[in-house]
């Protein structure tokens, strides 16, 4: 068995058992992974994890969270993603349950990165909660604008119409441990809707650990729990 957990955050303080974590993902079948970078300053960390580990890569890019105290600019992002071990651009996107930036920030963050993915040919790692209808539509301006580009929909656990854009407009789709949760029956209606080439499945570690794990710190083998489920949708 290979899987692929797509997208993770190994930098983060409760992973102080990183060999471990890594060892027991790759047991589990996870044998790559993604590490993602939510702020410039993390991404050192980000990257010196990715480069000490043989099966792990990273992102850059400012999650909408931060966009309003961390801003990265077009150039920062070309700069930091010219590394072999920077597979995606993000994760990017519009939050507007928190509001941590105020809105016309978030998506001028969201575009530059857009630019950026599209410039380098990676896939843009897109964070949407609460925002569907100003993803959507700046999603359509950046393609006017730039033609196709490459798009994810990180931990996807939106609404049908938000799946129907992106099958679509041939976005990708991560499952999460969202996915395994008793009461998500119609989340996993709405994978069943989706091209199962444009599937991918994740964690968010430490966050979102699936069931029956839900509760615990979440980590990388996991995501062979994700995958299971899916397999099951998917019959």
């Amino acid at each position: 068995m290979y899987i692929v957990d797509s997208h993770c955050h190994l930098n983060d303080d409760r992973f102080d058992d990183l060999d471990d974590v890594i060892i027991r993902a790759q047991e589990a079948g996870v044998k790559t992974l993604q590490t993602i970078c939510t702020t410039k300053t993390e991404f050192p960390d980000v990257l010196k994890i990715a480069e000490a580990y043989d099966r792990v890569y990273c992102s850059y890019g400012v999650h909408p969270h931060h966009v309003d105290t961390d801003h990265a600019t077009e150039d920062d992002i070309l700069t930091a993603a010219n590394h072999p071990k920077v597979i995606g651009i993000g994760e990017t996107g519009l939050d507007y349950f928190y509001e941590s930036a105020p809105r016309h920030i978030q998506k001028e963050s969201f575009k530059r990165h857009i630019r950026a993915a599209h410039k380098l040919n990676l896939p843009v790692i897109i964070h949407t909660r609460d925002a569907e209808e100003d993803t959507i539509e700046l999603m359509d301006e950046m393609r006017a604008e730039l033609g196709p580009y490459k798009a994810l929909f990180h931990c996807f656990s939106s609404s049908r119409a938000l799946a129907e854009y992106g099958i679509a407009n041939e976005v990708y789709f991560s499952a999460s441990g969202i996915l395994t949760f008793k009461k998500c029956e119609e989340l996993r209606s709405i994978f069943k809707t989706v091209p199962l080439n444009r599937v991918l499945v994740e964690t968010d570690a430490p966050y979102l650990a699936p069931e029956p794990k839900r509760g615990k710190r979440c980590e990388p083998a996991f995501t062979r729990l994700t995958a299971e489920r899916l397999a099951g949708v998917y019959n």
